[in-house]
Order: C-alpha cells, then sequence, then structure tokens
C-alpha cells in the first residue's frame, strides 16, 4: 500500500503531471503527503487533476509551463521555491513523439523539439533544483525513460535516441552526485495505456500480439509506473542510484 511510505514535508516536481504516467506519479506522491507541483503547457489538464486529488493528505499545484523553454522552466523552479521551498523530489516525465516514422524522413526540426523536450529539459531542470539538494545533502531525481532507449523502437529513432541518452544522463548524475546525497534512478515503462502511446495499444494488431506473446499479457496501466516512482522517490530507496527500473510485462525478456 502506497499509505506505508511517506513522503510528507516533501516537496516534489512533477512534469507531464496532469495525465497519463505523471498523473498516477502525482496521485501517489500525494497519497504520501508530498506536496506535488504539477507542470505542463495544458492547464485545463492540471487544474483537473488538482482538482481530482484535493482530498489527498498532500497538496498538489498546478503550474503552466513549457518544458521545451529555458525561460519557462527557470519560472516554474522560482515558483516552487518562493511558495513551496526547494524542491526535494524531480520526476522528469514530460515527452515528445513527434518523430515516428523512417529515419529517412527525420528532419532537423523534429530532431531540435525532440531533444529540447526529451532531453534539454531534463538537464535544465537538474541544473535549476541539484545545487540545493546537494547543500541539503539530500534529494531524489526520477527519470522516465522507456524500454524503447535499451533497444530500438521500430519507426522510432529519435524517441529511442532521446530515450537512450537519459538513460545514460542518468547514470552519469547518479556517480557524479551520489556521494552529495542526490540519488538519480531512471524508470523505463514498456507500453502503457496513456493518451500518449494510443498509436500502439489502440492498434489491435498490436495489441494481440503483445498479448500473445509478452509474459504478462496486458497492456501497462500508468499505476503499475506510479508505485515505481513512490518507492524510488522514498527513504526506502536510500541505497538505490543509478538504476534503469524496468516496467514491461517481461516485454525485453522474450
Amino acid at each position: 500500500m502506497s499509505a506505508s511510505i511517506s513522503l510528507k514535508g516533501k516537496v516534489a516536481l512533477v512534469t507531464g503531471g496532469g495525465r497519463g504516467i505523471g498523473k498516477a506519479i502525482t496521485k501517489k506522491f500525494a497519497e504520501a503527503g508530498a506536496s506535488v507541483v504539477i507542470a505542463s503547457r495544458k492547464m485545463d489538464n492540471l487544474k483537473a487533476t488538482a482538482g481530482e486529488f484535493a482530498s489527498l493528505p498532500g497538496k498538489v499545484v498546478p503550474v503552466e509551463c513549457h518544458v521545451g523553454r529555458k525561460d519557462q522552466l527557470e519560472n516554474l523552479v522560482a515558483t516552487i521555491e518562493k511558495q513551496l521551498g526547494p524542491v526535494d523530489i524531480l520526476v522528469n516525465n514530460s515527452a515528445t513523439n513527434i518523430g515516428q516514422g523512417p529515419a529517412l524522413e527525420v528532419t532537423d526540426e523534429m530532431v531540435d523539439k525532440m531533444i529540447d523536450v526529451n532531453i534539454k529539459a531534463a538537464l535544465r531542470l537538474i541544473r535549476l533544483t541539484v545545487p540545493k539538494m546537494i547543500e541539503r545533502k539530500t534529494g531524489s531525481i526520477i527519470n522516465i525513460a522507456s524500454i524503447a532507449g535499451l533497444r530500438p523502437q521500430p519507426g522510432g529513432l529519435l524517441y529511442s535516441f532521446t530515450k537512450a541518452g537519459l538513460i545514460m544522463m542518468t547514470r552519469t548524475w547518479a556517480v557524479e552526485f551520489g556521494q552529495r546525497g542526490v540519488r538519480v534512478n531512471a524508470i523505463a515503462p514498456g507500453l502503457i495505456q496513456t493518451d500518449f502511446s494510443e498509436f500502439f495499444w489502440k492498434n489491435e494488431q498490436y495489441r494481440a500480439k503483445l498479448e500473445k506473446t509478452q509474459p504478462i499479457n496486458h497492456v501497462g496501466q500508468p499505476d503499475e509506473i506510479g508505485f515505481a516512482a513512490l518507492y524510488l522517490a522514498s527513504d526506502e530507496a536510500s541505497y538505490v542510484t543509478g538504476q534503469v527500473i524496468v516496467i514491461d510485462g517481461g516485454a525485453t525478456a522474450t
């Protein structure tokens, strides 16, 4: 039960926290008592999520922010620190996948947007939050990667290479920050039933193949990622850093 883990007194930032995996993580954190700031471009989604979770022990605060823009990220972190205090838990969850298709059709503009959202946003938030974590000698960073970063995804060159980059950044940050009290881990989901991945799970042929060949033969649910994030954010995971937790129903084991 998530209630057995306490994040009371902690300030968490979850990018893309208004829906899907980010929303599930937000719920687990708020159930555990954290103050959770959720950020994305779509304020309507954020407000709806904050309203839905209003009765939970932790406070959920929506802040509109385009994570691909440096000035908006700077404003986001400044707003959090002013209202709640420094960030204790950072979840880099926001992502985009505009380049699904043949590798030879990838354009420079696609590359730039994918890097801005999937890579630079995490780099910038690390720079904005980790120094104060180091001052306090405590902090947990959770990067939402993908099994696409562990093996090629057909038609998914850009998504795969940005998620592979996020995985290597996770390991490098873990090595660099570990002795200063900051843990850095990643979660690599398989197919999870969210709006973001509906291209795949709404494809009946693709879904039937997954359910036939995957050891756990159902499409993953956001809560199944949320529980893992809650553990990694908590003091119970104090000896865990530099790891990529794969949650894919056994897909990469086949």
